[in-house]
């Protein structure tokens, strides 16, 4: 066999390797399962919403070995303002982290681990807002995504008031593997008196 040929060999099982841990991460939530309606627990409380604007509980496994943080964020590609709707980004959590538990996302309840930070959101601060889609009975798919990432701290979003659109620009150069699971959520158009 050639040196090439070793090489390409070589490449190729490296790149088989990484998709495989990329496909052995999982995400789960005992509050959110996959393709299900999100219960009222979990739907903001504001905007015309009458939620209790809990965050879920989420569990992940599979993160590559040499993961060093992660980053969870919720995102609703649905929302009707031409680039979808940010309503929880959690980054530098530390990589012995494997759940946050429910309500984790309220600031006050300091339920988050050591390092880890809340960045700030389309609701404008930092922390947790749960689903409120417009009154129009379309369904909206709320996209929670742990990230496996490959440093401690993320380089550019500092602050929590950096920006989702930061903290994904961040992650398209750091992400080692990440899982998602998707939750529906609507609200039916008011009766017509």
């Amino acid at each position: 066999m050639t040196k090439l040929a070793l090489w390409a060999v070589l490449g190729l099982s490296l790149a088989g390797a990484t998709s495989a841990n990329a496909q052995s991460m999982t995400v789960t939530s005992a509050e959110i399962k996959e393709g299900a309606t999100i219960a009222n627990e979990q739907v903001f409380k504001g905007f015309g919403c009458t939620g209790d604007n809990v965050s879920p509980s989420l569990s992940w496994s599979g993160a590559p070995a040499a993961t060093k943080s992660f980053v969870v964020q919720i995102y609703d590609p649905d929302a009707p303002t031409g680039s979808g709707w940010w309503h929880w980004v959690v980054i530098n959590i530390p990589a012995s982290t494997t759940s946050l538990p429910k309500n984790a996302g309220d600031a006050k309840a300091n339920l988050l681990p050591a390092g880890a930070m809340q960045t700030r959101t389309d609701f404008g601060a930092p922390g947790y807002g749960g689903p409120c889609p417009p009154q129009d009975g379309k369904p909206h798919h709320y996209h929670i995504t742990v990230s496996a990432i490959d440093e401690d701290k993320l380089q550019f979003a500092q602050s929590d008031q950096a920006s989702a659109a930061l903290v994904g620009y961040e992650l398209n150069f750091h992400t080692l593997a990440k899982a998602s699971i998707v939750g529906i959520f609507s609200r039916q158009p008011e009766k017509k008196k």
